[in-house]
């Protein structure tokens, strides 16, 4: 068969799977929080407590953050010991992707693609080592 033959074969089963549509639809772009950015600001806009997947047992401290460009609302995870004492309701903070299998949740946290990375312009870090306090806003 001839290259051109070959590839109108092709393009008749492209659709059949998924994956290769989203990505010819811009799908998973379309529905992304953080759009083309690797990190957004957002305020808090409440402090909640995940439960951990079997076989784990915790409770994962995360807050609800609003994000500024989108103005949509997700879950993000507060990496660090104590470190939620430092985030609190109507802080800017600034998150990134946690870095999961196909944009999707890390580990045993369900529903929780992004963590928090600053607090007030704070690494948030070096707050909870003690190498900063915390900034007025």
């Amino acid at each position: 068969m001839s290259g051109r033959k070959l590839k109108n074969a092709r393009k008749k089963f492209r659709d059949n799977r998924l994956p290769d549509k989203k990505k010819r639809l811009g799908i998973s772009l379309k529905f992304d929080p953080l759009g083309r950015a690797s990190q957004a600001k957002g305020i808090v806009t409440k402090k909640i407590q995940k439960e951990a997947k079997q076989p784990n047992s915790a409770m994962r401290k995360c807050c609800r953050v609003q994000l500024i460009g989108s103005g949509k609302e997700v879950t993000a995870f507060i990496p660090g010991n104590l470190a939620q004492k430092f985030v609190d309701e109507h802080d800017e903070v600034l998150i990134e992707r946690i870095g999961g299998k196909q944009g999707r949740t890390k580990g045993d946290l369900s529903g929780v693609r992004f963590a928090v990375i600053k607090v007030n312009d704070q690494p948030l870090e070096r707050l909870w080592t003690g190498k900063i306090e915390k900034g007025r806003r």
